[in-house]
């Protein structure tokens, strides 16, 4: 690999880093801001939950479109595209004046929040299996640092700059810039270029997607692990992003400053989770093709032990209840980056978005009523309980489907390997 080349892989990691910082940003800040767009539309819980869920419901539906026409087409004008739409459907949800007008144009901000597939195959044909781990913690250290920024934002900057609608339309100008240097700044890559059996080559197979591959994705019973982990694992984070802001000052009595002093460390801390379960991965990746597994199941049995802990500390035990959030947020990411990378240690480079797009479409098809779940159990009973039952509930269903996906790995990542070994003999 030239030196031109390994710069430049760099910088591409470094514009989608702040894609994703940005555009996360834009998604997540709407649970900070809560109280204030529930003020101005008067909405109750429930009403809450149905405008949270309209936008993942759509993102759901066009997942299996957006990975289709990653696996056709050029992902790097697609991924252009897809920013375009984040910063268009921001400034319509930001102009609306009434309850139906912001639910409608709620949803259609989903319209981008599938295109992720596209953004990480194209990261695996820079760097290889042995990287990809530590490169998708990183890229998803943008996650909770765009929550992060999304509560500054709204919690200090809005009330200062004339509120919730000003945030967004600066936040959709920013969709539209990246949109730009997304078109003109990165480059398309051949699928398949950075597996190891094709590093020294000099001249690259064109790999194009096939629907005979595609339905090979549904053989591999790891795959079918992944399913039913995803289906079960966003549940507790669309939870927390959309209610635990609430559930802090409602229930917990916490003011603004209160809030913000509590969770940027935490938020800090679930950031770091994020690179130290990729790296934890490849790490042990490198002994057994079981190590990324191994990882992801402490993650989800931990950070539903110390969410229950944290949630059931008494309110006048603030500071108990800090370090057990922390505890929590180091525990709760130890599994994204590793559920990605394993996805592209089990399938062929041609067909990896429809792959991954799979993953979400099913991880949503649970999720997406999610806030709604929330927002009953809310109404009926408080935010505590509802938070503490689809929380600890959700990761331990996830423990016990990465337990199975322990027995599998070995053999769909050798069948792998073996079919990329007789391309490569074969060029």
């Amino acid at each position: 690999m030239s030196k031109e080349h390994s710069r430049y892989r760099w910088f591409v990691v470094v514009v989608f880093f702040f894609f994703m910082l940005l555009h996360q940003t834009d998604k997540l800040m709407i649970g900070s801001l809560q109280m204030q767009i529930s003020n101005d539309f008067n909405l109750n819980n429930k009403q809450w939950g149905l405008i949270n869920s309209g936008a993942l419901i759509v993102a759901t539906f066009l997942y299996p479109i957006w990975g289709y026409l990653y696996d056709r087409y050029s992902r790097t004008k697609l991924l252009s595209l897809a920013s375009f739409v984040w910063g268009a459907t921001t400034w319509l949800n930001a102009i609306v004046r009434s309850f139906g007008g912001f639910l409608v144009t709620r949803a259609s901000t989903g319209i981008d929040d599938s295109s992720y597939p596209g953004l990480y195959t194209l990261i695996a044909d820079y760097f290889g299996p042995n990287l990809r781990g530590k490169i998708y913690g990183i890229l998803q250290l943008a996650q909770p640092l765009g929550y992060l920024i999304g509560m500054i934002l709204a919690l200090i900057v809005a009330p200062r700059i004339g509120g919730w609608r000003a945030i967004f339309y600066i936040t959709g100008s920013l969709g539209l810039v990246i949109a730009v240097l997304i078109y003109f700044g990165v480059k398309e890559m051949p699928r398949g270029k950075a597996e190891p059996e094709f590093e020294n080559m000099a001249e690259m197979q064109t790999f194009k997607f096939s629907w005979a591959e595609a339905r090979e994705i549904f053989k591999k019973k790891t795959m079918w692990f992944i399913f039913l982990q995803g289906f079960a694992g966003v549940f507790p984070w669309n939870v927390i992003t959309f209610f635990f802001f609430a559930y802090l000052e409602k229930e917990r009595g916490y003011d603004a400053k209160s809030i913000l002093i509590t969770m940027a460390p935490v938020i800090l801390i679930l950031a770091s989770g994020y690179f130290v379960g990729g790296a934890l991965g490849d790490f042990a990746f490198k002994y057994t093709n079981k190590g990324r597994i191994i990882v992801s199941s402490i993650g989800v049995l931990m950070g539903a032990l110390f969410m229950y802990l944290a949630i059931t500390t008494p309110i006048e035990a603030t500071n108990q209840f800090f370090i057990l959030m922390c505890i929590t947020a180091l525990f709760m990411p130890l599994s994204s980056a590793n559920v990605i990378a394993t996805v592209y240690d089990v399938t062929v480079p041609e067909v990896r978005s429809t792959a991954q797009a799979t993953e979400y479409f099913i991880e949503n098809a649970g999720a997406a009523f999610a806030p709604i779940i929330t927002g009953l159990l809310a109404d009926a009973y408080d935010l505590k309980t509802a938070i503490l039952l689809i929380c600890t509930a959700a990761w331990l269903l996830c423990f016990f489907f990465y337990l199975g996906a322990i027995f599998t790995i070995d053999q769909d990542s050798h069948d792998l390997r073996t079919q990329m070994a007789e391309r490569a003999k074969a060029l």
